[in-house]
């Protein structure tokens, strides 16, 4: 082939997905030439699993995405057509927002964004190749022969590389929907010297709406008030969709079981490692032998379609005992699969490869985002994405990377997770993950990394000075309440009893009233009659500050003992061999990781308190050598 110079750019994204577009969108934004390829231009954003964003977990990303200056969440606002707040009967450090996006309206957002965006071009080209010079990344080439110089480039790759579907007996060198793959790339970065690995991860059948009985299921309503993703939305979105609520049942369970000798996961065929969280129908049924019935959601693809997606049913069974399958439930007995259900075996690098700042350690200028980083979902595509692309742009402009902390919020967790201890299989964000989930929550995502956004360039001085407005109005009204007091009355008493709380026998503040879980913001107006008008926003604020007070002290008393050890750097040029004391596997393990810190370095699987203990010794020592050297 007859190869070609097509000009130059200073970051090269590959893939458009939701990892390559908050890179393209970061970088380009910050004033880098970026050029965004993608193996389809009509494939822009695509959900080629569930048409949905946010979930337990998730929804904090988009947010903290939002905070920061990323695209997901403004793009959902203008996409989206039914949203619930999951986990409400929960406390607010696991309220998660969750909206069903239309599939199609949200890649024609994405898409028309990164068209319009200053800096930024987008090519349909399928990448084979990224050039190398003294051990820098120099440029990309492209499979019709183009060679574009860059300064960096930034993998997001998806599903794509090294893709192949299957469907029982069917095996397919094949992307995500039936797109192509991406082979030669993932050979290129295993030429890099970095580690690969094998996952796989799947998706339901899809069935054509007109052949559903939903006099069988449940209805799944979206909320009456709802919250839109971005703190930016200046207009409630509109519910326009339902879900609905379906069940397998013993029969569906029997035929699986009786043709596990087909399922591929069974068979050897696939040789991929599936995600734990988000296991296909046939594992459920082999892990969970006792259980009678498990849910399925059935949800809509969009409002100009009438496929529907069926949430919990994924699977890599044959084609024809899908069909068996979908018929045994509860309003599909006659459902038309219009897309089986597949499963995917992909290539990803191993994370350890990766510092913080998503560049690879053996590559100067190569960057990674998404599931080509081992992680799994929408949401935790895109804020690597965005990681990626501010940190290859700040690089370039010769500034100080971002790097995110676990006491910064999700973002900071899911990034450390991922390139302090690795991962096994497919990493998925959940709440648990993070040791400060009441200060994390996603509704003070703004105030929490809005400052950060506007250091970096993304986020405006006017939106941070609208941050720090509100946050002075819940402060204010805090102040208010607690001076604030009322004294017994037959009304009050009425009020406290039919909540369910004590009524009181003296005068209290109206601040110790909300303090008490059965009483809301809301409850509180007929007895106060100097009560601002305020949004609700900071009223919900105003709540959760008071009511968790005490746990939110600990939390932040917890994060400060946290950055003690956090920001106590370790020498970049340490040797760990020379260390004294230092357990071999702790070496090895130090060694591959080469934390930036002591808290890194405490929480590298293999690493000891002992070892960390010696580790202070020796740089306590080396720095006294060095002081009076």
């Amino acid at each position: 082939m007859k190869y070609y110079d097509a000009g130059k750019c200073d970051i090269a994204v590959i893939g458009a997905g939701h990892a390559g577009i908050e890179a393209a969108l970061a970088a380009a934004r910050l004033g880098i030439d970026t050029i965004c390829f993608t193996l389809h231009l009509d494939m822009v954003g695509n959900m080629p699993c569930n048409p949905a964003i946010g979930g337990t977990g998730k929804g904090h990303l988009v947010r903290e995405l939002d905070a920061l200056g990323g695209e997901m969440a403004v793009a959902a606002d203008k996409a989206c057509i039914q949203y619930r707040m999951l986990n409400r009967g929960k406390g607010p450090a696991v309220h998660s927002l969750r909206a069903q996006a239309d599939r199609r309206l949200y890649q024609s957002v994405m898409k028309h964004t990164l068209e319009k965006q200053e800096n930024l071009r987008v090519k349909q080209a399928e990448i084979v190749d990224i050039g190398r010079e003294n051990g820098r990344v120099c440029s990309v080439t492209t499979a019709t022969g183009a060679v574009y110089r860059c300064r960096a480039a930034i993998i997001c790759t998806g599903t794509h590389l090294g893709g192949r579907t299957i469907i029982g007996e069917a095996v397919a060198d094949s992307g995500p929907d039936g797109l192509a793959a991406s082979l030669p790339l993932g050979k290129v970065c295993a030429g890099f010297g970095l580690a690969m690995r094998r996952f796989k991860t799947g998706t339901p059948p899809r069935i054509n709406r007109r052949t559903v009985d939903f006099s069988k299921m449940t209805i799944q309503p979206g909320d009456e008030d709802i919250e839109p993703f971005s703190f930016v939305t200046d207009h409630p979105p509109v519910n326009r969709a339902v879900c609905w609520l379906t069940y397998t049942n013993e029969e569906t369970h029997r035929i699986i079981r009786e043709n596990l000798d087909r399922c591929p996961l069974y068979s050897g065929v696939i040789d991929g490692i599936g995600p734990r969280y988000c296991p296909s129908i046939e594992t459920k049924i082999v892990t969970f032998p006792d259980k009678t019935r498990h849910q399925l959601f059935i949800e809509p693809m969009g409002l100009d379609t009438e496929e529907l997606y069926i949430l919990g049913l994924s699977s890599s069974m044959p084609e024809d005992v899908q069909v068996k399958v979908l018929h045994t439930i509860a309003g599909l007995e006659h459902a038309e699969m219009t897309r089986p259900a597949y499963a995917i075996e992909y290539d990803c690098v191993d994370p350890l490869e990766l510092y913080p700042t998503m560049e690879t350690k053996k590559i100067d200028g190569l960057y990674g985002a998404g599931q080509f980083n081992g992680s799994s979902g929408y949401e935790e595509a895109a804020v690597q994405g965005f990681v990626a692309g501010v940190n290859a742009a700040l690089k370039i402009k010769g500034g100080e990377p971002l790097i995110l902390r676990r006491s910064d919020g999700y973002i900071g967790t899911l990034i450390d997770d991922l390139v302090t201890k690795g991962t096994n299989e497919p990493y998925r964000m959940m709440t648990s993950r993070s040791e400060y989930r009441l200060l994390h929550r996603q509704d003070n995502a703004d105030i929490r990394l809005s400052h950060i956004g506007l250091r970096i360039g993304l986020i405006s001085p006017a939106r941070h000075q609208a941050v720090l407005d509100k946050y002075q109005m819940v402060e204010d009204e805090t102040a208010r309440l607690e001076k604030t007091y009322v004294s017994p009355s037959p009304a009050l008493a009425q009020m406290l009893s039919s909540l369910g709380t004590t009524p009181i026998a003296s005068g209290v503040s109206l601040a110790d009233l909300l303090r008490r879980p059965q009483i809301n913001y809301a409850d509180l107006a007929p007895f106060d009659t100097a009560r601002p008008e305020l949004p609700r926003r900071v009223t919900e604020q105003v709540e959760i500050s008071l009511r968790y007070e005490g746990y939110i002290k600990r939390q932040l008393k917890q994060v400060q003992e946290f950055s003690r050890m956090e920001n106590r750097p370790l020498p970049e040029d340490i040797e760990y061999e020379r260390v004294p004391s230092l357990r071999t596997e702790a070496v090895q393990k130090l060694n591959r990781v080469r934390p930036a810190n002591f808290g890194m370095a405490s929480r590298i699987s293999g690493v000891s308190p002992a070892d960390l203990t010696a580790l202070m010794i020796y740089c306590e020592d080396r720095k006294a050598r060095h002081s009076h050297g």
